[in-house]
């Protein structure tokens, strides 16, 4: 992508004072054709750059002159990092762009930024209820990991009371609009849910970070155990093929797998949830129009909230 080019090729002139084509074209992997093009395009727009000739030549900003971006402070470099990151990590272009980017960013800033933009992963996957608003602490949280500061936080876990943690914050987590924090503890890797996190006080206790932490893969682990978690009771049913999209809405894509074809014209699926209990109170909405062939724990069950039904609705 050309602005992008023309972007880093501002920055690392303003940072560096003056740069050579070649050096251009290592530093934002082109040929050296290409960055003189676009230091003559940046002249020709109107852009005060120009050519020193000779030895020791090299293109310069007219009189120090400074682009627009140039001006970010550090608040304002960290939210930005913080919202490509996550572009990056869908699309290679965005991905090149940003690494030309930090490389364009005066030294002092560097650092932060290459943290800022890995510091956010998004998962599109919904998991439960909708999300509760957590902007301020997030913003707080990715400021305490640019800065590799720990946070104390007084979080409430899914059972037991709250208590009060230090933690080593490393990244965001944007699932679906709830967010977590993935933070290092003397524990090990922990994940928290921002809505659940009562108060956060950044120390000044400082930490390092793992090195080259993908933050991608770390979600990925934990995924794969909240779903282990959440899959524990399986059944089996037969459902028509028109309430599939329903079911998967209902219960969750990652609950609802297809598995066959039924004789009956149907489609049989694996269904799944935390606990037998759990995955008969899902599927007790859905009869008669879904069957459950098994196992017999979850049928029973269903036989048991049955009875209870026709106890108290049936006829006296």
């Amino acid at each position: 992508m050309r602005a992008d080019r023309l972007i880093a090729t501002l920055l690392l002139m303003q940072a560096r004072g003056k740069v050579t084509a070649a050096e251009l074209a290592a530093e934002l992997e082109v040929s050296v054709a290409t960055a003189r093009r676009d230091l003559d395009a940046l002249s020709i727009a109107g852009v005060p750059v120009y050519a020193e000739r000779g030895r020791g030549g090299g293109w310069r900003l007219l009189g120090g002159a400074r682009t627009d971006l140039s001006g970010l402070s550090s608040g304002e470099m960290r939210a930005l990092f913080l919202l490509l990151g996550p572009a990056a990590s869908q699309s290679p272009d965005a991905s090149s762009a940003l690494r030309k980017l930090v490389r364009a960013l005066p030294e002092s800033f560097r650092a932060q930024a290459q943290v800022a933009a890995q510091a956010v992963h998004v998962d599109p996957a919904r998991w439960g209820a909708d999300p509760v608003p957590v902007d301020d602490l997030r913003e707080r949280l990715g400021a305490a990991i640019t800065q590799r500061r720990a946070v104390r936080i007084d979080y409430t876990g899914r059972s037991g009371p709250p208590g009060q943690r230090l933690v080593h914050p490393w990244g965001l987590i944007d699932k679906a609009g709830r967010w977590y924090l993935i933070a290092g503890t003397p524990a090990g890797v922990r994940t928290y849910r921002l809505d659940r996190i009562h108060a956060a006080t950044t120390t000044q206790e400082t930490f390092q970070g793992p090195q080259d932490l993908d933050l991608g893969a770390q979600w990925q682990a934990v995924s794969a155990h909240v779903h282990a978690r959440r899959s524990a009771a399986r059944a089996q049913v037969v459902a028509p093929a028109g309430l599939l999209e329903a079911l998967r809405a209902n219960l969750g894509p990652q609950h609802v797998e297809v598995t066959g074809d039924d004789a009956s014209g149907g489609i049989r699926l694996e269904v799944t949830a935390d606990t037998v209990e759990m995955l008969a109170r899902q599927l007790c909405g859905w009869t008669p129009e879904v069957e459950v062939l098994g196992p017999s724990q979850v049928q029973a069950e269903l036989g048991r909230r049955g009875r209870a039904l026709t106890q108290r609705y049936g006829p006296a």
